[in-house]
């Protein structure tokens, strides 16, 4: 299968390249392009993928992964997109999606740690499906949505929720440096045809706390991309948080908040698993 990933190199240089079972074959190096964004926006893909037989530059253990589009110029996430967390909320049902914007600044990658800030105890975990957008458009059409899409990745959408509850606005509690996870890697668009019957879960130290299937989105990515650009032009790179399932600590009775040595995971079928520790600021 391939696989993209953002990271930093044992010399501390960032770079991209392409996930193999030896480890990574470096593109930036290559010259293929200046970071994955780039490639996209050059619809470069296809023949990157080409060199996935290369010797490889570096072992995978050898590297520091980051955010699979460090600096996307958009990360537009959606809220209360499964049946599931609608009804742990209490909120009313909604025909548009709810939409809420986070920062380059709040996300890390696989292994990287997700920080908890000092002014919370209620740091809580979202999983959810990335959707790495690769070509731009603007009122796209959803029978024309996927064309748009360049590939899939992981997301923990991790929430300080008592600053995301101070009011009606989200923006604060979504967007503390480094309390969302990103990654491990994007695979393309092409390798998950069917999202259907893909499986998303999340684990707190081994415990499986969200389950769900991808098609039981209340709306679907094609849905979601259309709705998002007829307000904003889409650009490659810009990334999609598609929605979390249910089962979120704070609507547990007691709640089940993150904290520091805890491990949390996301995985989807086809994707892969991002693993982030816990750490206290």
């Amino acid at each position: 299968m391939t696989r993209f990933a953002s990271f930093t190199s044992p010399s501390g240089s960032a770079s991209f390249g392409l996930v193999t079972d030896a480890g990574i074959v470096d593109l930036g190096r290559r010259g293929l392009a200046r970071d994955l964004r780039t490639l996209i926006a050059k619809d470069g893909l296809a023949k990157a993928a080409a060199l996935t037989g290369e010797a490889v530059d570096y072992p995978l253990d050898a590297v520091t992964l980051l955010p699979v589009i460090p600096s996307p110029e958009r990360i537009l996430c959606v809220g209360l997109n499964y049946a599931t967390h609608v009804s742990e909320t209490g909120r009313p049902d909604s025909d548009k999606p709810t939409i809420f914007i986070r920062l380059p600044s709040s996300q890390v990658g696989h292994g990287g740690p997700l920080v908890r800030p000092p002014e919370s105890t209620r740091f809580d975990y979202e999983g959810e499906l990335a959707v790495i957008i690769g070509r731009a458009g603007r009122r796209i059409a959803t029978a024309n949505a996927l064309e748009h899409v360049a590939g899939y990745s992981c997301y923990n959408d991790g929430s300080v929720r008592d600053w995301q509850k101070h009011t009606s606005q989200w923006a604060p509690g979504k967007n503390f440096d480094s309390t969302g996870g990103f990654g491990p890697w994007m695979i393309p668009a092409n390798a998950l045809p069917d999202r259907s019957d893909c499986s998303l879960v999340t684990r707190l130290n081994g415990q499986e706390v969200q389950r769900a299937l991808l098609s039981q989105m209340i709306f679907s990515v094609e849905e979601i991309i259309a709705y998002v650009s007829t307000f904003t032009n889409l650009s490659p790179g810009d990334v999609i948080v598609s929605g979390t399932p249910g089962g979120v600590g704070d609507r547990r009775d007691p709640p089940l908040y993150m904290k520091a040595g805890d491990i949390v995971t996301v995985e989807i079928d086809g994707i892969g698993v991002l693993e982030n520790p816990v750490v206290d600021q």
